[in-house]
């Protein structure tokens, strides 16, 4: 009894450990969304961390989007073949970066690139005391610090996501089209008759923006709450990588099922 005694305590810590960090993690939302104003007076610090996680993450993306859609170019004609059409191709293409790859890949590196990084960044600044020096001089670090590194973040999702797909398009389009043969003109018509703006392009953005704000919350949340040590500063960036994963698959699954069910 006393073995399972001390199982079940243990149980109940972590239980209570998570329901305080997530009622502390939602508080923290609270606390950014209020100080974002005195952020955005700070333009050029807003600007400097869209660069950041944005432009320092566009190789990445491009060169993952390109073989992505080489990939379902191939993949794409082959299953196309068997039902004996090949014409569907851009459609196919389209239809899977745009709706589903692009926002969750995109996210997904996201995450380990910018979100990994921005952790880092914040984690150090509290284990060299640089958030309690601004504290005692007045400057608050959640306006400083944390609100335009969240809304970097935030900003720049869905222009990846969105750089992502085109260049999965292009990939589709250069292995169907160029190396296999398949009609350019029947590429480009169908993948333009099929894709619906507000289904397909629309919801891909939405999906795009709550995932980065999911993982942008996510990377200065952990930055924020971090042991002051190595150690710790390496936990939390686990942590940003791996809860952003499990997060963005499974906001992905409740969009969806909002968003395609019945179409």
């Amino acid at each position: 009894m006393s073995a399972l005694a001390g199982v079940l305590r243990k149980l109940g810590a972590r239980v209570v450990d998570s329901v305080w960090r997530l009622g502390f993690a939602v508080r923290f939302l609270f606390a950014v969304l209020r100080y974002s104003g005195q952020s955005f007076q700070r333009l050029p610090l807003t600007i400097r961390e869209i660069y950041f996680s944005g432009v320092l993450s566009l190789l990445i993306i491009l060169v993952s989007g390109l073989f992505i859609g080489l990939v379902l170019g191939l993949q794409g004609y082959d299953i196309l073949q068997r039902f004996g059409s090949s014409s569907a191709l851009g459609t196919m293409v389209a239809l899977s970066l745009l709706r589903e790859l692009g926002p969750v890949v995109a996210g997904l590196l996201f995450a380990s690139r910018a979100g990994s990084a921005v952790t880092a960044e914040i984690g150090l600044m509290k284990t060299t005391e640089q958030l309690q020096a601004m504290d005692m001089m007045a400057v608050n670090p959640i306006a400083r610090v944390i609100a335009p590194r969240f809304w970097g973040g935030v900003i720049s999702m869905p222009l990846l996501a969105a750089m992502f797909s085109a260049m999965g398009i292009f990939g589709g389009w250069l292995i169907g089209v160029v190396v296999i043969g398949v009609d350019n003109g029947s590429f480009w018509s169908q993948m333009q008759d099929a894709v619906d703006f507000r289904y397909d392009i629309v919801n891909g953005f939405i999906k795009s923006f709550v995932f980065g704000t999911a993982v942008s919350l996510i990377a200065v949340f952990e930055g924020y709450d971090c042991q002051p040590t190595a150690e710790g500063v390496s936990r939390a960036i686990t942590r940003t990588v791996v809860s952003s994963a499990l997060v963005i698959l499974a906001l992905d699954f409740v969009l969806t099922s909002f968003m395609f069910r019945g179409l």
